[in-house]
């Protein structure tokens, strides 16, 4: 695992999955899902980081819509990547 992984379109699926992301180091981790999808309006979708304790895993959904078009996958940054793992569950 590194900083920055890629999650391809085949493997979220038409419904979208789950990512559980594992911290297993001693300092809390940021999370960024990048989200390629438009408001109502068609402004670009606001891509926020989320905490993820130390010792804790913090699940997130990634909804189809999330995935770039151009490149066919959803980015997903980690503030770190030490004692870090994580799990995808797609939902059909």
């Amino acid at each position: 695992m590194t900083t920055s992984d890629t999650i391809s379109a085949n493997d979220i699926g038409a419904r979208g999955a789950y990512l559980v992301v594992i911290n297993g180091a001693g300092a809390p981790i940021t999370v960024t899902v990048s989200d390629s999808s438009l408001t109502p309006v068609g402004n670009p979708a606001t891509t926020t980081a989320s905490s993820v304790t130390n010792a804790t895993s913090k699940t997130f959904y990634i909804s189809p819509a999330a995935v770039n078009l151009t490149t066919n996958v959803v980015t997903v940054a980690f503030s770190s990547a030490t004692s870090v793992t994580y799990q995808l569950f797609p939902l059909g």
